[in-house]
């Protein structure tokens, strides 16, 4: 009996997994770079075959599928094809921060139960103590040289039968708690994230500040694959670096983080040929309106465009160029295909295809993070202004973490308010590599304060710990044209972008 048209175009839809990119990459441009690192590349031909070859032997060292491998390494195009072999096996990718010490590792470790570690060789010999099997990198693709490099669906039982909602990786991030969380994104998830970097690059390649233990890095590398573009890859992310890659490979992409943004304008792009350049985007939460007028001073042939969204979600909202200077603060509208609303507290909620299927292992957490209406609680607080663009004013549990304890901002200002030298005053938390956050009090004064005068005003008002390290004094603070909350998200990225 002849099966009907519906039913025929039904079984001939493939699933959106991430083999497949680099598969049909590979058959559409074969010499393509699809990545390079310094003076090395790897073409889509050679990142197909590799990833071919290492599934197998990944097979071999007992990485079957539904089972986790973790990755603990610095950035390198050698794990560039474990990443594909193990999405072609059903194998979920698992990397652990390369600058995790070894005991904060092996906590990752006991939380994600992998069959089998994969480390470079800078990691290796921290692994002595680790209670799960281990294999170095380059001995990994020496144990793959031996395997053939035809497809796995023509060779085997290697991955058959993989569904699109099968997990793909897992993204550790740290909890409010302080325990880290697993984010598990599905195949079908990475490759919805990753498809509109198809339609970004211009015709060029991306620079990726990123390293390869971060989810936005495995997401830019994924979006300029489908575009059958490479992601350009740097061992840091300093400002000659990311600026000698762009300007050796003629990139026409370069994304970078407000901070270091501002690191590479201070460095200055005086010297180097970035005609090749069309977008020039930052974004993770707010950017100061005046980083982005920087950014076009300096390179005034391309557009900036602002991405707000998280490991969690992937893509929430994006403010566009030609709204930048008409919306300051702004994080933009709503991306295609995803609703933002507010919940009554204010706080930022996202539902789209794009959200992690859950953590790893935590049930309660999913529940508290995803509702049953599929709405993902971002623990951002944010408005809305009349045209529908989100500003982010600060965090739900906006609290500060200094030397291990607890500072409420509220509590500090309310200490601070009655100075007879302030006329306004915000206190946030700015990242300090020894205590976490440093307690800064941000003021607005028509005379002047200083560091000393202000934490004596808090004696016997707030225990030491609570009173400011820091002091920065500001114009006017910013907030939200459509209620005039102060933004502190903003103040973080003003002051780290100075």
């Amino acid at each position: 009996m002849a099966r009907s048209v519906t039913e025929t175009r039904a079984t001939n839809v493939r699933p959106m997994l991430i083999g497949e990119i680099i598969r049909l990459a590979a058959l559409s441009t074969p010499d393509t770079d699809a990545a390079t690192l310094d003076d090395d590349a790897i073409t889509f031909a050679e990142l197909d075959a590799a990833a071919n070859r290492l599934a197998r032997a990944l097979a071999d060292l007992g990485a079957e599928r539904g089972a986790r491998v973790c990755w603990w390494g610095d950035t390198t195009l050698d794990v560039l094809p474990v990443f594909v072999a193990l999405a072609r096996a059903g194998v979920v990718f698992a990397p652990v921060n390369a600058r995790l010490s070894p005991d904060e590792a092996r906590e990752v470790l006991d939380l994600a139960r992998p069959v089998l570690l994969v480390v470079d060789e800078g990691h290796a010999p921290l692994t002595a103590s680790f209670d799960v099997p281990t294999v170095d990198l380059a001995a990994l693709h020496q144990l793959a040289a031996s395997h053939p490099t035809h497809p796995l669906d023509a060779g085997g039982a290697i991955g058959a039968g993989l569904d699109e909602t099968d997990a793909h990786v897992i993204f550790f991030t740290s909890g409010s708690t302080g325990r880290s969380k697993g984010v598990i994104l599905s195949h079908r998830c990475s490759w919805l994230r990753s498809y509109p970097g198809a339609q970004n690059g211009a015709g060029g390649g991306t620079v990726n500040m990123f390293p390869l233990f971060h989810m936005a890095g495995w997401s830019q590398a994924m979006g300029t694959w489908q575009a059958r573009r490479p992601i350009h890859l740097v061992r840091s992310p300093d400002a000659e670096s990311l600026l000698r890659t762009t300007e050796r490979h003629r990139a026409s992409r370069l994304y970078a983080i407000p901070a270091v943004w501002a690191r590479i304008l201070e460095h200055g792009v005086e010297g180097y040929d970035l005609s090749s350049v069309r977008e020039a985007d930052t974004g993770t939460s707010a950017v100061p309106p005046e980083l982005v007028a920087r950014i076009k001073a300096a390179l005034p042939h391309t557009v900036t465009r602002i991405f707000y969204g998280s490991t969690e979600a992937g893509p929430a909202a994006l403010l566009d160029d030609a709204d930048a200077a008409r919306k300051p603060g702004s994080v933009g509208r709503a991306q295609p295909g995803i609703e933002l609303k507010l919940a009554d507290n204010g706080e930022v909620c996202v539902r789209s295809p794009f959200l992690m299927t859950g953590y790893f292992d935590q049930p309660d957490e999913t529940a508290r993070a995803i509702d049953a209406d599929g709405w993902y609680h971002s623990g951002d607080l944010g408005v809305f202004d009349a045209e529908g663009f989100l500003s982010i004013t600060g965090r739900v549990r906006d609290v500060i973490r200094t030397g291990g304890e607890t500072v409420s901002p509220i509590e500090v200002e309310d200490a601070l308010r009655d100075h007879p030298a302030i006329d306004e005053v915000a206190v946030v938390g700015l990242p300090d590599p020894e205590w976490g956050e440093l307690v800064c009090a941000v003021v607005v004064t028509s005379s002047t304060v200083d560091l000393d005068d202000l934490r004596a005003h808090c004696e016997g008002r707030l225990a030491s710990f609570k009173r400011p390290r820091r002091v920065e004094v500001v114009d006017a603070l910013p907030r939200t044209a459509a209620t005039g909350q102060i933004q502190r998200t903003l103040i973080v990225e003003r002051i780290q972008s100075q």
